[in-house]
């Protein structure tokens, strides 16, 4: 049975009930009436067309509500948003306690699966016995990934069902046992208790929905990467091609300048050593990473070190970067292939009163709580920010916007709903985060229409302050580069996380180096195959001192660089996790996991033993193996190939590495 038939004729149930107004599985409260779906309000407006529906329907003489559902019948896939308008003249009556999927699933035994976010928890599995007792999870700093996960794998009875929130905010999510199933509430800007204004429209989060029969956490998890690739991910350019694996670097630590972080120690006359260097030792990757630090900051004055605290201007350096130098040098790398991507922060900024001063800035968007939130909830500031941003790289050829968010905002929203309150006499919690995300969202839209239009790259890169804004709706407009600010550390912690977050991310990056600090560049020779293999992700991110570090190994760096160009079409496959995971800080097992494409009888098995690890040898099961097939490994050091049955692979095969911190690689054929 094929991954995807795992789901359709489930899916198509679902989708009808979501169609169907008195059991759209949205409850809310307004003007203190509890509601559950839509059945008993006057139906404005029902078009249900190729799978997609769009439903108005009329609350009272103020309120409205808009429903946007959509079926993907390859992979009985669900999913809606659904939108409040006041198309009134006059503030409607109070509207809160919203619940964005409010619906309980039929089945016993009913245990919901998942992952922590990042931070403190880096990723960690978890799974929840409903039996013992509801499971709750949240995130409510204001960066949805950093310490919840809005991603959920139910099971229940004989199926489950997978299921995320898509909304970059605040979020939180209950799993209750009841007598007929499981109850599920999933909830984002939970804060909101508000009347909205005459002409407003709030919005509820992306919920998508997928069922599946069976209950094998492997293949639903499968079931999820094919989808997700498929039909969640962004595009990589104007004509729709797929986004393919690729490779970045980052040239800051090479220019014998002191660097603090990102790129701010990268002059006008720095670039070309290191670029001549990779092109050299055929080591060039696809992009070139130019981080934080390369703006004047917004009194003009050129950013030494504070790159954080300097923020607003997005005026390239001209002390750093005279004339038209950086565009230069973004033509110099196209000419190689290479394309450029440039760090933005758009949701804080400084020194405000250079930003009105000299650059049209209005005070009033500056919100400060701790740090300074820049309000681009506001339209006109949502306007400026991205007249600022696509000037830049409309200037200077950039290929492709990277993201940065390095605060939490939960305060900036309660600041603003509560002096909105005060002023208008009215509760108005809940609509700054509101405006705020759905701002966001606009801002990523906006930048990727002028990408597409101009030929550069349809997709963001995601990052907030590490692996902060990974929900589902960021992840259609966007992909992490790096899944973590802490993925710049060990080996273990990296394999710790590929054993968790792969599953439902299938797309990002890690760094390919193993240093003490997330900002230390790798010392002599560099990283070695152990530590390359382990960062083999479709994102490999390469960062070293080509120039400035003459002790650097190339022919390592050259030969791991091409082995994983030759099998990164494999690492979007379908993911098997052979070994139990482990914390970030455990080195005492084996980490494998192996990657099958079923429909060419292609596979890759990557296998490692941990540096304190006493077990030479590992026995692994190859849930893929088809009975009386025949597979071939062909081990990537040795050539040696051996020979398995199906069956062989089914029951276990026994891998060995005599030595502690050491790995295997092989290539597996399906032979026809």
């Amino acid at each position: 049975m094929s991954k995807k038939s795992l789901s359709l004729e489930m899916g198509k149930r679902l989708f009808d009930k979501i169609c169907t107004a008195e059991t759209f599985p949205v409850s809310f409260l307004y003007n203190e009436k509890q509601y559950n779906g839509f059945g008993g309000m006057e139906c404005l407006k029902y078009e249900l067309e190729n799978d997609e529906l769009e439903g108005v329907w009329k609350v009272d003489e103020c309120l409205q509500i808009r429903a946007k559902a959509k079926y993907r019948a390859e992979y009985g896939q669900s999913e809606y948003t659904v939108y409040f308008e006041n198309t009134s003249d006059r503030p409607s009556a109070l509207l809160r306690n919203i619940v964005a999927l409010d619906m309980t699933f039929a089945g016993e035994d009913g245990m919901v699966r998942g992952i922590r976010g990042d931070l403190d928890h880096n990723y960690a599995p978890y799974e929840k016995d409903l039996s013992k007792g509801s499971a709750r999870f949240e995130s409510v700093g204001g960066r949805a990934t950093h310490t919840g996960f809005p991603y959920f794998n139910l099971e229940h009875g004989d199926s489950g069902t997978l299921m995320a929130i898509g909304w970059a905010g605040i979020w939180d999510a209950l799993f209750v046992k009841t007598n007929s199933g499981t109850k599920v509430r999933l909830r984002n800007n939970m804060k909101l208790k508000a009347q909205l204004l005459p002409g407003e429209t709030l919005r509820t989060a992306l919920i998508v929905l997928i069922p599946y029969k069976g209950r094998s956490y492997t293949d639903s998890m499968n079931l999820w990467r094919e989808w997700f690739i498929n039909c969640n991910m962004p595009r990589a350019n104007g004509q729709g091609d797929a986004i393919k694996p690729f490779s970045t670097t980052c040239y800051a630590g090479d220019t014998g300048l002191p660097n603090s972080d990102g790129s701010i120690s990268e002059r006008y006359f720095t670039w070309k050593p290191s670029l001549d260097k990779v092109l050299a030792e055929d080591v060039a990757p696809d992009f070139r990473w130019f981080d934080a630090g390369w703006y004047f900051d917004p009194a003009g004055n050129t950013v030494e070190t504070d790159w954080w605290g300097t923020i607003g201007s997005w005026e390239m350096d001209a002390i750093k970067w005279p004339g038209d130098s950086f565009r230069e040098s973004v033509e110099e790398f196209h000419k190689h292939g290479i394309k450029t991507l440039v760090w933005f922060e758009p949701e804080r900024v400084t020194h405000v009163d250079d930003l009105v001063k000299n650059y049209g800035y209005k005070k009033e968007w500056a919100i400060e709580v701790g740090s300074i939130t820049n309000n681009i909830g506001n339209p006109e500031c949502l306007a400026w920010t991205t007249d600022r941003i696509l000037k830049m790289m409309a200037q200077n050829g950039v290929d492709l916007y990277r993201e940065d968010n390095n605060a939490n905002h939960n305060w900036t929203w309660d600041k603003l709903d509560h002096e909105e309150s005060t002023r208008l006499g009215f509760p108005r919690y809940g609509v700054a985060e509101n405006k705020a995300i759905d701002g966001h969202y606009k801002l990523w839209d906006n930048i990727l229409a002028f990408c597409a239009e101009n030929g550069r790259c349809t997709f963001v890169d995601s990052c907030a302050g590490g692996g902060g804004r990974n929900d589902l709706e960021s992840m259609r407009r966007g992909v992490p580069f790096m899944r973590s600010d802490a993925d710049r550390t060990t080996t273990a912690l990296r394999l710790s996380m590929t054993s968790s977050f792969c599953q439902w991310i299938p797309f990002h990056g890690a760094a390919t180096k193993e240093t003490e600090g997330q900002l230390d560049t790798s010392s002599g020779a560099g990283s070695d195959k152990y530590i390359y293999r382990a960062s083999y992700l479709p994102i490999f991110n390469f960062f070293e001192q080509f120039v400035h570090n003459p002790e650097l190994d190339f022919e390592t760096l050259r030969t791991y660089l091409h082995e994983w160009r030759s099998i990164r079409h494999m690492l979007v496959k379908d993911m098997y996790v052979l070994t139990p995971w482990h914390a970030h800080d455990d080195r005492y097992g084996w980490t494998a996991v192996a990657y099958e494409d079923g429909e060419i009888g292609e596979g890759l098995l990557l296998a490692f033993r941990q540096e304190d690890c006493e077990d030479e040898t590992c026995t692994v099961k190859m849930e893929f193996a088809v009975p009386g097939a025949k597979y071939v490994f062909a081990d990537a050091d040795t050539l040696e190939e051996t020979v398995y049955s199906g069956e062989e692979l089914a029951a276990g095969i026994t891998l060995s590495l005599p030595t502690p911190r050491s790995c295997l690689m092989k290539r597996i054929r399906r032979e026809k």
